[in-house]
Formats: C-alpha cells, sequence, structure tokens
C-alpha cells in the first residue's frame, strides 16, 4: 500500500491523471453505465442496429486498448463492460423477436 502512496505522489502518476490515457476512458465510461441501466427498460426499447454496432465497436477497442504501448487497462475495462452488456441487449432483443415471431422460421426444413 505504501509503495501506490509513494507513485501517487511522483511525477509519473501526475503525467498519467493529466493524459489522455486517463481521460480518454474515465470520459468513455458513460457508454457502459448507459448500457448497464438500459438492461431494466423494455425489450421494444432495444434498437436492432444501434446494439450490435456498439457492441462491435467495443470489441474493436478492446483489442486496441490492448495493442496500444503502454496498454490501457482502463479502456479495455471500460470496454469489456460496454461490450458484455450490448451483448445481453442483443440476446435480450433476439429472444423478444423470436417470441413474437418477428424473426421467422429459426431453421428451413425439407
Amino acid at each position: 500500500m505504501s509503495s501506490f502512496v509513494s507513485w501517487l505522489r511522483s511525477p509519473a502518476a501526475r503525467e498519467y491523471f493529466f493524459s489522455t490515457h486517463f481521460w480518454g476512458p474515465v470520459a468513455n465510461w458513460g457508454l457502459p453505465l448507459a448500457a448497464l441501466s438500459d438492461l431494466k427498460k423494455d425489450e421494444t426499447l432495444i434498437s436492432s442496429t444501434m446494439t450490435p454496432t456498439l457492441f462491435l465497436y467495443s470489441c474493436v477497442f478492446m483489442r486496441f486498448a490492448l495493442r496500444v504501448q503502454p496498454r490501457n487497462m482502463l479502456l479495455f475495462a471500460c470496454h469489456l463492460t460496454n461490450a458484455t452488456a450490448q451483448g445481453v441487449q442483443c440476446l435480450r432483443l433476439l429472444r423478444y423477436k423470436h417470441e413474437h415471431g418477428e424473426l421467422g422460421p429459426l431453421s428451413k426444413k425439407a
């Protein structure tokens, strides 16, 4: 614990907290927080175009967060949370559309 406190007082910590490497992911947390709050809403409100788009967007940026040097684990955690929430929303939408007959038959019978 004392090593963390000493790091907080170091110039490296100031450099990190005043960089886009920190503030970019912090600002980006609005996406997963909104997605998590949407999990409680009715399935009829789920966008069938935006939800998969946000899922794919977060998957791309998860890879980016791991490839950039130094790795940005805060950005990775943000997009992992968003991809998970958007994936759940996609599944909820598919289940809703299937239950209401909007998907059609799932398999073709000969």
